[in-house]
């Protein structure tokens, strides 16, 4: 099989590994269970598939999120890499097609939620692959501690045991040392190799800055440091309010979220990614799934509830390793009504079962029906079907989704699908008695080829409409004939987000909720919140090294280009740094000796000077008493 290094050149161009990297993929051939913990953007994916393309079979990847799956199946693609994906929203004969591939072709990355794994279609499709290795993409989503917990993800150990998997990573960009032991003891590992690249980003400076004139220093910040940035609010109406206030500044931008249609979405991600418009304003729906390297500024006009989530979303500032801002703008208001949310979030379990009900009725359910079927989700319609309060229902489906009974999804199809299902001889019967269709039929292959019968492709309807000199309202219609004769199978784009059954649809009395995690969530919740108030009210500590810290990473040092690390620099010359160590140079002294030589100095400066000595390890402390470190 080909040589790693030779992998990464021919598909990456790139002569040499990125620190750990190596390591990682040697670790997983090695068939040494292994964790990996790379900040966002430390090229996680390269540990995963270069390895997968060094060996016989076919790769499977848990991933949580379609807007990553489908970027990472593009790449792929993009590289002449055979990559397929399975996720919420396909019909049931493109996952057919898709694990046919996968069995009979030359499919080397399957990407899939975690809720697939435990389905009998894909158990008995997955028995038949030769599965190469398995890779765990946001891992931290099986732990209860983490941040972003998903119940399915706890069942990945029972398909690492069904297949009997040998190669095994899990993979993460953010996780504390309790997190980290739990995902090795849910997978299952024995004496797992844990990488962990530092949490540190030498490039990255971080501030924090508490106004109450936030919209203010946004411009003040966005005129001073150019390039393109990403905002970050907690509400839809906000992206659009901060967004009209930047272009009032003359500052070009746009806004997003998971309210705008698929079209619109995609056309404005485009437009950013493109660099047509400098600043995104949006909620935390932007940003995964995207690689934009030149990202200068990522500003947080909201806090987030975590720190892990902060981290996250602030590293997607920088990738390009030159110089870059991530901005967090508070007032104390800002934290006390983020306490008001979580508490708000603890819905009654008697309303989360009403509210599971609501959606079985809303889509006429049967008991024991929908396992896994999706369905165009119109949040508004379905709070007033139900007369449901708006927040609380909110609270209640998020916490569905904890317990694995739902997900939630923006939409998954950006562009028109289609499939053609008769053989040759069959369509061409169809064609010469549907005269009418005909040439739509035949600008159809004509566009897109032989591929049609056994693949799903992407379609443009607005092409077909151009050259059969038809409207593409007509286009639809015949398509949609088509699909009801059973000739294709057309799946048009949508612009509605997804509601997914994880599970055969309950009676809601008997609706499995454990109300033990629900208010462990809430403690886990309360917590992370408290880490986000130390981090912004913070004004002694390097701000690398608190993030350091929260990761329980033990080797830490000032990063030097913080708000706090330029603050006391600049606050250093005002202190008696030289005087103290001509002292010490004397003879060694302690505190109060120092202070009794220096009163031209206020102790508290002389208790700071201290301090900053000891940090930069210019001086040492023994039996109490300083001297200057030899």
């Amino acid at each position: 099989m080909p040589e790693i290094h030779d992998i990464l050149k021919k598909y990456w161009g790139h002569s040499n590994f990125r620190p750990l990297q190596e390591e990682i993929i040697k670790s997983v051939l090695d068939s040494q269970p292994t964790i990996a913990l790379l900040p966002t953007g430390g090229g996680k994916s390269v540990c995963f598939q270069v390895p997968a393309l060094s060996l016989e079979g076919i790769c499977i990847v848990v991933s949580p999120l379609i807007a990553l799956m489908k970027d990472q199946v593009h790449q792929l693609k993009s590289k002449g890499i055979k990559a397929q994906a399975l996720f919420a929203g396909m019909s049931k004969r493109e996952i057919d097609i898709t694990l046919d591939n996968c069995v009979y072709g030359e499919v080397k990355f399957l990407y899939v939620s975690p809720e697939r794994l435990k389905t009998e279609l894909f158990l008995a499709r997955s028995e038949r692959m030769t599965v190469s290795m398995l890779a765990i993409d946001e891992a931290h989503c099986i732990s209860q501690w983490g941040y972003d917990f998903r119940p399915p993800y706890l069942e990945i150990r029972e398909f690492i045991d069904f297949l009997q998997i040998q190669k095994v990573i899990a993979l993460t960009a953010s996780a504390t040392n309790t997190v980290t032991k739990d995902i090795a003891e849910k997978l299952g590992f024995i004496n797992p190799k844990i990488f962990q690249k530092s949490f540190a980003r030498l490039n990255l400076s971080y501030s924090v800055f508490e106004t109450e004139q936030k919209e203010t220093k946004l411009l003040d910040i966005l005129k001073k440091v150019p390039g393109s940035s990403v905002v970050y609010v907690r509400s839809r109406k906000r992206t659009r309010e901060v967004s009209d206030l930047l272009k009032s500044g003359k500052i070009s931008a746009n806004y997003y979220h998971a309210g705008l249609t698929t079209d619109e979405r995609s056309k404005r991600q485009e437009a950013w990614i493109n660099n047509k418009i400098r600043v995104i304003v949006a909620t935390n729906a932007f940003g995964m799934g995207i690689d934009k390297p030149d990202v200068r500024t990522v500003i947080h006009m909201d806090l987030p509830n975590s720190l892990e989530a902060y981290y996250q979303e602030a590293g997607r500032a920088g990738r390009d390793e030159r110089k870059a801002y991530a901005v967090a703008l508070f007032d104390p208001s800002d934290v006390i009504e983020l306490r008001k949310w979580v508490e708000k979030s603890i819905v009654e379990v008697d309303f989360i079962k009403r509210t599971y009900q609501a959606l079985a009725n809303f889509y006429k359910l049967a008991v024991g029906s929908a396992e896994l079927t999706s369905f165009p989700f119109d949040y508004e319609a379905f709070v007033q079907n139900f007369n449901l309060p708006t927040l609380e229902t909110f609270y209640a489906l998020k916490k569905l989704e904890e317990e694995g009974l739902i997900l939630q999804n923006e939409s998954t199809r950006l562009k028109s699908k289609l499939l053609i299902t008769q053989e040759q001889t069959e369509l061409y019967k169809f064609q010469i008695s549907h005269q009418n269709l005909d040439f739509t039929i035949k600008t159809l292959l004509r566009l897109y080829g032989g591929e049609l019968f056994s693949n799903y492709l992407n379609i443009d309807e607005q092409s077909i409409a151009q050259i059969t000199k038809r409207s593409n309202k007509e286009i639809r219609q015949h398509l949609k004939f088509l699909h009801d004769a059973d000739i294709v199978d057309y799946q048009p784009v949508t612009g509605k987000p997804l509601i997914t059954f994880l599970t055969p649809r309950y009676d809601s009395n008997n609706l499995p909720i454990d109300v033990a995690r629900l208010k462990w969530r809430k403690k886990v919740a309360l917590e992370k919140l408290a880490s986000v108030e130390g981090y912004v009210t913070n004004k002694n500590t390097c701000r690398t090294e608190v993030i350091q810290n929260y990761f329980d990473e033990l080797d830490t040092q000032s990063c030097g280009i913080c708000d706090v690390c330029l603050r006391r620099k600049k606050d250093i010359k005002d202190l008696p740094i030289e005087p103290i160590k001509q002292e010490l140079l004397k003879s060694p002294k302690n505190a109060e000796q120092l202070k009794q030589t220096l009163r031209a100095y206020l102790p508290e400066t002389i208790n700071e000077a201290i301090r900053i000595l000891i940090d930069e390890d210019a001086i040492v402390s023994s039996q109490g008493l300083f001297m200057i470190k030899k």
